[in-house]
This record gives C-alpha cells, sequence and structure tokens, in this order.
C-alpha cells in the first residue's frame, strides 16, 4: 500500500515563525515514516518559499536558506529540546516543491515568473495528498493560507478558511461566542485610526465600557505578541500604542478577578470535524503577572497542570463549553480554547479560541490529550486522517446546478 504523501508546512511572515519552527521540527520527528512519506515544506520570514532540501535549512536557523545565508538561532524555552537536532532527520532528496519566484520581490502581490526554459509546469505543482500547516498566527492561522489550499482543492489538517479567519481575530471571535450564548468578559473594542485621532475619546469610551485592570490586545495576532496589562489610565494608552503596532483593531477586556485577584488560566484541546471531543482541562499558572510571550517562550517558572485543579462538575462545564467555542467559530481538525477562572465565585469564561495551537511535543494541546489517552503520533495520525476525512466531505458538495 502507497505511503500517504504529508507536506509539513512551517515558517511563514508572522511573528510566531519561530515558534513555527519548533513545532514543525516536533511534528516530523513523532509522524509514522512507515505510513506517511513526509515532504517539508518551508516559508521564510519575508516569504519566500523553500523547497524540500532547503526547508531543512531553515528548522535548523537559516533565515535565509541561501548563498551567505545568515544564522538566526532561537533560544524558546518552549521548544521540544529534541526537536531541532531532529531536524537533521529530513529528507533532502528530490526537491518536490518547487514555488514559483515574485517577479518583485518589494511587493506583496506580484506576477510569477514562468520561464519554461528553466522548470516544466509539472516541477512546480505541490505533490501531496494531504497538507499538514503547522504554521502560528498571521498569514497561516487566519485563513489565508486554507484559501490557497482550497483553490488548489488540496487536502489541510484544521480549520477551513471561516474558522481560522473567525479564530484568529478577537473581536469576531468575541460576537460568535456571545450569539452562541457563552460566558465572556465585558470587553470593548476600538479601531487604531480611531486612536490615533482621538486618544483621549478613546480612552474615555474604554472605562465607560469596561473597569480597570484591563487587558489590551491587538484583535488579529497570537502567542501574545503585543499584548500588554493596564492597572489604570496612565498605563492604558501606552498599552493601546503598543496593541496598534500589531492590527487595526485592538480589544481592551476587563481583567477577571478584579484588582486584587488574578484569574486562572484554564486550556483544554479539542480533536474532530462534525462530532468534536473534548480532552480533560489543564491550567497554566504564569512565572510573570499574566501568561505573556516572555512567560511562554523565554522565561523559567511557569507550569502547566493537568489535569487541572477543578471539581468534576467545574471540568465537564469546561469541556462543554471548549466544544461549543470550537463549533461556534466553525472549526475543524484541532484548537485549544483558553478560559478565565474568578478565583473566588469560580465563574469560568471562554476568553479565546486557538485554531493552530503551539504543537511541539512539550506544548499544552499534545500534553492534554496525553493526559486524556492520545500518544503525541497518534494524535499526529488522527489529525492528518481528520483532514483528509474533511476535503473528501466537501467534495460531495455541487458548485452548479
Amino acid at each position: 500500500m502507497a505511503k500517504i504523501r504529508v507536506g509539513i508546512l512551517f515558517g511563514g511572515r508572522s511573528g510566531e515563525h519561530e515558534v513555527s519552527l519548533l513545532s514543525a521540527a516536533s511534528v516530523l520527528n513523532a509522524i509514522d515514516k512507515t505510513k506517511y512519506e513526509v515532504v517539508p515544506i518551508g516559508i521564510t520570514k519575508d516569504g519566500r518559499w523553500l523547497t524540500a532540501e532547503h526547508a531543512e535549512r531553515l528548522l535548523k536557523g537559516e533565515e535565509h536558506a541561501g548563498e551567505g545565508a545568515r544564522a538566526t538561532q532561537t533560544h524558546l524555552r518552549a521548544g521540544d529540546p529534541e526537536a531541532t537536532p531532529g531536524a537533521a532527520l529530513l529528507a533532502t532528496g528530490e526537491s518536490v516543491v518547487v514555488p514559483p519566484e515574485p517577479a518583485h520581490r518589494d511587493r506583496g502581490l506580484a506576477p510569477f515568473q514562468t520561464d519554461a526554459n528553466l522548470r516544466r509546469a509539472s516541477d512546480r505543482a505541490i505533490n501531496v495528498d494531504v497538507i499538514f500547516p503547522v504554521l502560528h498566527g498571521t498569514f497561516g492561522e487566519d485563513g489565508t493560507i486554507q484559501g490557497l489550499l482550497e483553490l488548489a482543492d488540496i487536502a489541510y489538517v484544521g480549520a477551513g478558511v471561516l474558522g481560522s479567519s473567525a479564530g484568529m481575530d478577537k473581536d469576531i471571535m468575541k460576537s460568535l461566542f456571545r450569539a452562541a450564548g457563552l460566558p465572556i468578559v465585558k470587553h470593548v473594542t476600538v479601531l487604531r485610526s480611531q486612536f490615533e485621532r482621538e486618544p483621549k475619546k478613546v480612552q474615555k469610551l474604554v472605562e465607560s465600557k469596561v473597569k480597570y485592570p484591563v487587558f489590551v490586545k491587538p484583535a488579529n495576532l497570537g502567542s501574545s505578541v503585543g499584548i500588554s496589562k493596564a492597572h489604570d489610565r496612565k498605563e492604558l494608552g501606552p498599552a493601546i500604542a503598543e496593541a496598534a503596532k500589531f492590527d487595526r483593531k485592538i480589544v481592551i477586556e476587563e481583567g477577571v478577578g478584579g484588582k486584587k485577584n488574578k484569574a486562572r488560566e484554564i486550556e483544554c484541546a479539542v480533536l474532530g470535524n462534525d462530532d468534536p471531543k473534548a480532552s480533560v482541562a489543564g491550567e497554566i499558572v504564569p512565572c510573570k503577572e499574566f501568561y505573556d510571550y516572555d512567560a511562554k517562550y523565554l522565561l523559567e517558572g511557569s507550569e502547566g497542570v493537568i489535569p487541572a485543579k477543578l471539581t468534576k462538575a467545574e471540568m465537564k462545564t469546561v469541556q462543554k463549553l471548549a466544544i461549543a467555542a470550537f463549533q461556534a467559530v466553525d472549526c475543524t481538525g484541532l484548537a485549544r480554547v483558553d478560559f478565565l477562572m474568578d478565583p473566588r465565585s469560580r465563574k469560568i469564561f471562554v476568553n479565546e479560541i486557538n485554531t493552530m495551537p503551539g504543537f511541539t511535543a512539550i506544548s499544552m494541546y499534545p500534553k492534554l490529550w496525553g493526559a486524556t489517552g492520545v500518544s503525541y503520533p497518534e494524535l499526529i495520525d488522527r489529525l492528518i486522517q481528520l483532514g483528509i476525512e474533511r476535503h473528501e466531505d466537501k467534495k460531495r458538495n455541487q458548485y452548479t446546478r
């Protein structure tokens, strides 16, 4: 029986590029190579797609994977210690992926060079059965790469265009959660242009809707990049300005627990398509005031507690809400749903959904499923099968009368 050809797509232009490299290397190490033929596909920070033979260099930290490449070593605490050396195990045979080179590198949209003397059209094809896009954040988790794969009619792992884009935009996500009747924290959304034009008016608007302390976030970004906690009016303006560097929409959320208490951060993993299942819930105990990028990837001391110290009823509530949040944004494949719990009232709020969470062997999503009885290699296998299943189901659709 022929092996299923799986393209592992990693890297990308987002601020989570390094996290993607760690996730992809870990997947490449753990995937069942007796069942799958693996094709590594790398995307550099400047958006260039790499052939199979050069993708290995990207995983090793060579950003430009070409002559005179400069090394960009990453030191992310959350990286699987066995992941980076394992990149040497990647196949370095015939290049299967040869994306066209943009004619104008300084433009986002550019015509592709199609010199037939250089390569035949067939050499350009992504010759795989399914793509596993281990891409986090912008251009990978926001529906853009999913749209490309839909146009190419290639099966892929994870949420579709709608689920990915809705799950990425915290403003739209919260609107869908509210429409589904899910408990969410008080929040207000403002535009960067509003803040730049009338900062004092925006400040008054925020203070009329939510109480300090507040969390200020770019609407479209992941790994807690650009997020700040503002304890008072003096800190609010700089926090909004920081978030505005990363997106045109800024979401300001009222802090759960108020000024004296810190919210508990609960996480639950979901797996499936039309009939999703939830893992046991876990809890993150950050080494800082909240679980920001530094606490996640650069600093020691943050602790993951699995299973979370919840009552049986609370655990069931979290799992039920996780599945409801998954369905509210029309997600498929996988997602990690994050919750905030008031330590006094023990009220649980759905905070956000991550449609392509960190995926190293020691990331929370695989660890939550490991605690539920699904091993890391088995989890990868199930996700690939779910991606193929979703693609086969979509083939049943008619697009003409």
